[in-house]
């Protein structure tokens, strides 16, 4: 097993050349890149062999990253993200500074704080937010484990994160659509 600064580096330097990593996340395996490089998130739909129109998450460390991409962040997200217990994903209205071609068609992204080790050093490292896909083509099951990971999908990306290969992730994240009127949608519990 690798260390993480280690692994951060080399995902680092796959990413800043438009590259797309496979990692651990705060909830299961990811497949993700930099979330302004539109070709980079190309990539991604065509390997999970996904309509771009259906939009992707990203993830960000931060207060300062999210007001980077979201000139307006409803006060209810900030309540809802102190008060939750396990990863939650919010879709939020017309972000910005980000690929086109991440953003959903009714001009929302789903967004997650992290606070999983590898992601937040990654994106500190990256100053961007970072592109989360679960690791499977589209319409397959969700791994939960490493191992559960199809060959297409790992040979498929231009590097695999030697962090967590071991964990079992439980669920994906709770999703909930908050729209600037402060109308609340949960998506999935």
């Amino acid at each position: 097993m690798s260390d993480i600064n280690t692994e951060v580096h080399n995902a680092y330097e796959v990413i800043k050349n438009g590259g797309i990593i496979l990692y651990p996340t705060d909830t299961v395996w990811g497949i993700g890149c930099d979330a302004t490089n539109e070709e980079a998130v190309k990539k991604i739909y065509d390997l999970k062999q996904r309509d771009d129109s259906k939009s992707m998450i990203v993830l960000m460390n931060g207060e300062k990253m999210m007001y980077n991409v979201f000139h307006q962040i409803p006060d209810v997200a900030w309540e809802i993200l102190d008060l939750s217990e396990r990863p939650t994903t919010l879709i939020l209205d017309n972000p910005r500074n980000v690929a086109a071609n991440i953003i959903a068609e009714d001009k929302t992204l789903g967004v997650r704080l992290v606070k999983e080790p590898f992601c937040f050093k990654l994106m500190e490292r990256m100053k961007r937010p970072l592109v989360s896909t679960s690791a499977n083509v589209s319409g397959n099951v969700t791994p939960k484990t490493f191992k559960e990971i199809s060959p297409e999908i790992i040979k498929g990306v231009d590097y695999v994160v030697n962090l967590h290969r071991d964990k079992v992730c439980k669920n994906p994240s709770t999703i909930i659509k908050l729209s600037l009127d402060n109308q609340v949608k949960i998506i999935r519990k």
